[in-house]
């Protein structure tokens, strides 16, 4: 089977160069299956500073709009901090934060338990629904993909409704790639959905 079209590539989204301080790749593994895209628009300035469980509740909150809104991910609530936190690598997990206030997160999470696979890992990008078009998202993978290459990882994968055009955009214009596309792959609110599923190597 082919690859599945895509829609034309958006104009390029404005974005502002952010402060990052992270740390190491090492947490429990787990999985991870979520994203939220953004279209061009009016450049803001972020800092981008780690996340932390101080700013779980803001990360929630954007999450729970995400799973709102239906075409971010197959989750139906957000987790608790203490399964989240499990799930995703410590030193690869950010906000976007303007005046103290965050306005958006992203994170990687391992795709295997396996050694062979310890470079492997699976992306989240999330953006508040106040502050979509500004630019935040495309910062926010910036940074997890040069966090993610220092720490020497070789691939980055996402899964992606295909209908969440915004976000395959996002990822193609950073270097991702289309490797297939998963039909029926899962059900949402009894409905079966597809996944473009894409990547991004380094090495």
């Amino acid at each position: 089977m082919g690859e599945p079209t895509v829609p034309p590539l958006a104009p390029s989204f404005a974005v502002t160069a952010p402060d990052r301080q992270l740390g190491s790749r090492r947490a429990t593994p787990g999985s991870a299956r979520n994203r939220r895209g953004e279209g061009d628009g009016g450049e803001v300035s972020v800092r981008i500073r780690p996340l932390s469980e101080s700013h779980w509740p803001a990360v929630k909150a954007i999450f729970e709009q995400g799973i709102a809104g239906g075409q971010a991910t197959f989750e139906t609530e957000a987790p608790a901090w203490v399964a989240w936190d499990s799930s995703h690598l410590e030193g690869h997990r950010m906000v976007a934060l303007q005046d103290g206030e965050v306005l958006g997160w992203a994170a990687l999470a391992p795709v295997s338990e396996r050694g062979c696979y310890a470079g492997v890992a699976e992306d989240s990008v999330y953006v508040a629904d106040s502050a979509q078009g500004r630019g935040i998202g495309r910062t926010l993978l910036e940074q997890l993909i040069a966090g993610a290459e220092a720490d020497g990882f070789w691939t980055i994968q996402a899964g992606i409704f295909p209908e969440n055009v915004a976000s395959v955009e996002l990822h193609m214009r950073r270097g991702f790639r289309v490797v297939g596309l998963r039909e029926r792959i899962g059900q949402l609110h009894g409905v079966w959905r597809d996944v473009v599923l894409m990547e991004r190597r380094s090495a």
